[in-house]
């Protein structure tokens, strides 16, 4: 069976923050360096450094040598970095491995952690796409959140950008947030759309472990409630000209999709750069592998060492790892595109497939299988069947 290699994207991790946020169950780390909360040029340069030493080990040790279709720079906060270290980082990552000319370049950036000058410094070392983290617009759900930026701040970062150059722009959004109604809801929703992002990720507030609101659990909206919000949310965005094309992303077009995270959700490969980092690399001789990785979490660990650990995934486990990513889409998958990604035939699927379609939950259009707006919504439950 002929496998061909999946696009290869990167991603960046840098793992420090001004504060931690206490719904965050990200790899992220208060930056404290001589009581300040600032990332000094010398931090900076060592762990640009050491992001360059670990690619260049995964260049050998997994034989690598394709074009970099995209790259994310995620976080933590990464617009604590300087637009000189990015700039660095990615002539640095180009020199090992070209960047396609192409290629979709994303920098994480929270209101108050940068300004113009910076946006402007980020666009010229070659970032053309900038995340925002808004999460709301109103200044209480912020302070609910632990933010540090105002709602002002907030409109006044995307302002910036826009005159800093950036014409492909996300915001992120939390909905189901403590005390929220459907207006308040839809009050970020219209907001956001006041400066005509090209990409909204609008996520539901989960409460995850090990975090500081998994021990104190604000006051939520009730499941009601928030299918209120979710349904009037989807519907408003849908009239004001965003497409829905996973659970949480919508765009303005096909063209503004997030070409970074369609490579996770079509179960492409990507590089995992920096503390705590996650990768997925396909290698083909003398066999068919699909291999995990995993970078020192800490990020002190990490300068010191950057040690890596690799695990195969078991050929019984590809079937869920690809569903998982590949379901999140509301065009869901070709069958062939499922045997190129796990060497596996698609009549693997065919027990699922069948029962996905008896529960309503999948739709099956020849070579196509994507979840019904019901399955989209079950997806744990219809993941369940496999």
């Amino acid at each position: 069976m002929r496998v061909n290699k999946p696009p290869l994207a990167l991603y960046i991790h840098f793992p420090w923050c001004e504060k931690k946020c206490p719904y965050c169950d990200f790899n992220s780390h208060v930056l404290d360096v001589g009581g300040s909360a600032k990332l000094d040029s010398e931090l900076e340069t060592l762990y640009v450094d050491q992001l360059l030493f670990d690619l260049d080990r995964d260049i050998e040790d997994f034989h690598l040598e394709a074009q970099i279709s995209s790259v994310f720079m995620g976080g933590g906060t990464p617009s604590l970095v300087s637009p000189a270290g990015i700039a660095r980082l990615l002539e640095g990552v180009d020199r090992r491995l070209p960047i396609a000319s192409e290629a979709e370049c994303t920098l994480e950036a929270n209101p108050g952690s940068s300004d113009q000058i910076k946006f402007q410094g980020y666009r010229a070392a070659g970032v053309n796409r900038l995340s925002l983290g808004i999460q709301s617009f109103s200044d209480k759900k912020l302070q609910a959140l632990g933010r540090l930026h105002s709602g002002a701040e907030a409109k006044d970062a995307i302002a910036s950008a826009r005159r800093a150059g950036f014409d492909n722009i996300n915001l992120d959004l939390i909905h189901g947030l403590p005390n929220q109604n459907t207006d308040d809801a839809l009050t970020d929703l219209v907001c956001a759309n006041s400066f005509n992002p090209e990409h909204l990720s609008w996520y539901q507030l989960t409460i995850e472990p090990n975090t500081v609101f998994f021990n104190r659990t604000p006051k939520l909206p009730s499941e009601p409630e928030i299918e209120d919000i979710s349904a009037q949310g989807r519907t408003w965005l849908y009239d004001h000209g965003y497409e829905q094309y996973e659970v949480s992303a919508f765009s303005r077009g096909e063209n503004h999709r997030s070409l970074h995270n369609l490579t996770y959700w079509h179960f492409g490969d990507y590089i995992g750069l920096g503390a705590g980092a996650h990768g997925k690399l396909t290698e083909h001789h003398p066999d068919f592998v699909i291999t995990r990785t995993r970078k020192s979490r800490v990020p002190n660990d990490y300068l010191k060492a950057a040690k890596r650990i690799a695990t195969p995934v078991e050929p019984a486990e590809l079937k869920l790892e690809f569903l998982m990513n590949a379901l999140r889409l509301n065009q869901g998958f070709l069958l062939s595109q499922f045997t190129q990604r796990t060497g596996l035939a698609s009549s693997a699927l065919t027990d699922f497939l069948d029962a996905g379609l008896a529960q309503g939950l999948l739709i099956r259009d020849d070579q196509n299988v994507r979840p019904t707006p019901r399955g989209l919504e079950l997806l744990d439950s219809l993941l369940l069947l496999v």
